[in-house]
C-alpha cells in the first residue's frame, strides 16, 4: 500500500482547486529558501555520469557532513532510493525500527521479507533484532537521541553481526546530533539527504555513508549512473559552499523560532520540531488542514494520528503571515 507523503500539490489542487501559483506548499519539510543554482556545464547533460565526477561527489559529501576518510560512500537519486534498495542487501529475518517514524523504513523491509517490529525505544529494539533503524533527528516529531547512546548500540550490533542504520535527514542544522564521524566501522550505516537542506528535493540526491563491504553491495543495487550528472554538479556546488550552508543554518533557527512564537501565540501544542518543520497537537486538527487547503496552504497530516499536522518552516515572512491569518480565522 503507497504512503502518504507531503509534496503532493497536483492532488491537492484536484481536490481543493487554485492555480499551483497561488499555493504555499508546507507539507515537505524542505527549505523555503533554496540554494541558487549556478548554470550547469554542458557536459552534465550531454554525457553518461563520468566516475571521476562521482567521486568527486563522494568527496564534498564527506567534507560536508564530517564523515572520516575511512568510510565508504554510496550516493543515489535520494535518500528514498537507498532506502528501497538497502533492504534487499538482507535474508529476511527481525528488524526493529524505532517509532512512529519515517513509514517508507518499514514499507520496504517488509516488501523485502523481513518482520518489521515498530520499537517504543531503542532498548527494546536493540533487543529483538539484529538490524534496527533510528530517524535521528525523529521525522515527524524532531525528537533527538544522543550520539554518544547511537554509537554504543552500533558497537553492541557489530559484535552480533548486526547493523544500526541511522537516518539523518533533517541532521544539517544539527551537527551535534550527528554520528556521521563513526561511519567506517561495522555496524553503523548513516543516511543523509541533500534536497531537504538545500531546499532542492527535485535534484533527487542522497548518500549512504558505511563499512566498505556494505557500501559495495549497496551500489551494485543501485546499479550504474544511479546520480544523474546535473545532480553531480549541483551537489558539489552546494555541498562546498561553506558560507551559504551557515547562512542558511542561522536563517533557518530563526525563521524556526519566529514561526513557533506565532504557534504559541495561538495557544496551539508543539509537540516537536527541527529547524524545518513543526509537528502541531490540535483537536481538530483533520478540519485544520482542511481549513488550509481551503486558503491554499498544503500541510501534513498523518492517518492514524488525527491530532497531528506537521507544517514546514514558512521561511519568508509573507508566507509567515499568511499562515497566521488563516490559523486566526480558523480560531473564529
Amino acid at each position: 500500500m503507497a504512503i502518504l507523503h507531503g509534496g503532493r500539490l497536483d492532488e491537492a489542487i484536484a481536490r481543493f482547486g487554485g492555480d499551483k501559483n497561488d499555493w504555499l506548499d508546507l507539507s515537505t519539510g524542505i527549505n523555503p529558501n533554496p540554494y541558487p543554482v549556478s548554470d550547469i556545464a554542458p557536459e552534465f547533460w550531454q554525457q553518461l555520469p563520468q566516475n571521476q565526477n562521482i567521486d568527486a561527489l563522494k568527496d564534498c559529501a564527506r567534507s560536508a557532513y564530517g564523515a572520516p576518510i575511512t568510510a565508504a560512500c554510496a550516493a543515489g537519486a535520494g535518500v528514498q532510493a537507498i532506502i528501497q534498495n538497502l533492504p534487499i542487501l538482507f535474508k529476511p529475518q527481525s528488524v526493529a525500527i524505532t517509532g512512529f517514524t519515517y513509514q517508507e523504513h518499514g514499507l520496504c523491509w517488509q516488501q523485502a521479507g523481513h518482520d518489521v517490529l515498530v520499537a517504543d525505544g531503542l532498548e527494546s529494539a536493540e533487543a529483538t533484532a539484529r538490524i534496527v533503524i533510528v530517524v535521528n533527528p525523529n521525522n515527524p516529531d524532531g525528537r533527538v537521541i544522543e550520539p554518544a547512546q547511537l554509537v554504543e548500540i552500533a558497537k553492541r550490533l557489530a559484535a552480533r553481526g548486526g547493523l544500526l542504520v541511522v537516518d539523518e535527514a533533517y541532521c544539517d542544522t544539527m551537527k551535534d546530533t550527528s554520528v556521521i564521524a563513526e561511519t567506517g566501522q561495522a555496524g553503523l550505516l548513516v543516511l543523509r539527504s541533500f534536497g531537504k537542506f538545500f531546499g532542492l528535493a527535485g535534484a533527487r540526491l542522497g548518500f549512504a555513508f558505511g563499512p566498505s563491504p556494505l557500501i559495495e553491495r549497496l551500489e551494485e543495487k543501485l546499479g550504474p549512473w544511479a546520480v544523474s550528472g546535473p545532480a553531480i554538479a549541483v551537489g558539489c556546488d552546494a555541498l562546498q559552499n561553506i558560507k551559504w550552508i551557515k547562512r542558511a543554518r542561522k536563517r533557518l533557527k530563526a525563521d524556526r523560532t519566529a514561526f513557533e512564537a506565532k504557534l504559541s501565540d495561538a495557544d496551539i501544542e508543539i509537540v516537536g520540531a527541527t529547524d524545518l518543520f513543526v509537528l502541531i497537537r490540535h483537536d481538530y486538527a483533520t478540519k485544520l488542514f482542511e481549513h488550509f487547503a481551503m486558503k491554499q496552504i498544503l500541510t501534513r497530516p498523518f492517518p492514524g494520528r488525527e491530532d497531528w499536522l506537521r507544517i514546514g518552516v514558512p521561511g519568508k515572512k509573507p508566507a509567515l503571515n499568511r499562515l497566521t491569518r488563516a490559523l486566526a480565522e480558523f480560531a473564529q
